[in-house]
């Protein structure tokens, strides 16, 4: 099947994003929802960046990696919500071509990094824990540095792919996109070219990036619930679990969310987007209180700051 019309994507110099369908009296209710929560993202990933970098006990593998999430959270949320925000209050609901595929780029980019960032996290913690001998040796700062460097070059070669084939497609047949921001799936449904190819890169992407993820994280934790239950004395399998259950909690929220997002039906559209929002701004609100509620150095290192404002004060 070839294009439907004579158009072609270098026609196209902007699109229409949809956004969430409410009733109008309802856009500013809206928009404040993804004020309140779009600012809790920023004040608390900003403040768990804040606190791994100026705190020393935290100068670690595992908060290493903590504040890069943090990064990546704060990062994907900004690339989508302060444009999503602008288009509930306007009229115009524009989004410029090259503003789109910078969007797509940059979300997609932002969303493997994490996966595979999760995926080090880990393995950070079956060394810490199965082999803690070895731990300063196998999760050095150069180790640390090359499996985050890793992480963004995977982003970075499956974003490229992803743009290539979304936006080689041609776009006569409309230009408005039924999403409140730039994703592969809405984009294709306006496209008159054949999908089949996009279809297939987006397949192989996907199982390239969630299985040596998934694999490396369940494997980890079959090594470390293992190693725990052979612990003799309940106090230290407990202390072996608390280090493992923040990052256990925010992997189930990313792959859950994710699951919801892409799994729910392509004829429900506006599922679909509540299912987006719950990635985009739950997630990235989310994880800074799961490691900071579970975690007590986090929260030592929290107090820690709070009483020299008090002081000062």
């Amino acid at each position: 099947m070839g294009d439907k019309g004579g158009g072609n994507h270098s026609d196209v110099t902007d699109f229409i994003l949809v956004g969430i369908r409410v009733r109008p009296e309802l856009h500013s209710l809206l928009f404040l929802l993804f004020l309140i929560i779009y600012g809790m993202v920023l004040l608390g990933n900003l403040s768990m960046i804040g606190i791994i970098v100026t705190d020393p006990r935290l100068n670690t593998p595992m908060y290493f990696f903590l504040g890069n999430l943090s990064v990546i959270d704060l990062s994907y949320s900004t690339v989508i919500v302060p444009k999503a925000m602008v288009n509930i209050l306007s009229q115009k609901k524009t989004i410029s071509f090259a503003g789109c595929v910078a969007q797509l780029f940059l979300y997609a980019l932002f969303m493997v990094t994490e996966a595979f960032v999760l995926a080090a996290m880990a393995y950070d913690r079956f060394i810490a824990i199965c082999n803690p001998l070895l731990y300063s040796v196998r999760m050095s700062r150069s180790v640390c540095i090359q499996l985050v460097a890793g992480s963004y070059l995977c982003g970075w070669v499956s974003s490229i792919l992803q743009i290539s084939v979304t936006f080689s497609m041609s776009f006569c047949a409309s230009r408005v996109i039924d999403h409140f921001y730039c994703d592969s799936n809405p984009i294709e449904k306006i496209s008159c070219s054949n999908i089949f190819i996009n279809k297939m890169v987006s397949l192989s992407l996907a199982v390239l990036i969630i299985l040596p993820t998934i694999v490396v994280i369940v494997v980890s934790y079959m090594y470390i619930v293992s190693t725990v239950l052979k612990i003799r004395s309940s106090e230290g399998r407990k202390k072996a679990f608390s280090t493992c259950s923040s990052h256990l909690g925010v992997v189930s929220l990313l792959y859950g969310t994710v699951s919801f997002v892409y799994l729910t039906p392509p004829n429900n559209p506006e599922l679909r987007k509540v299912a987006s929002v719950c990635y985009i701004l739950f997630t990235p609100m989310l994880n800074p209180l799961i490691y900071s509620l579970r975690n007590k150095d986090v929260k030592d290192a929290m107090k820690k700051v709070l009483w020299k404002k008090k002081v000062l004060l």
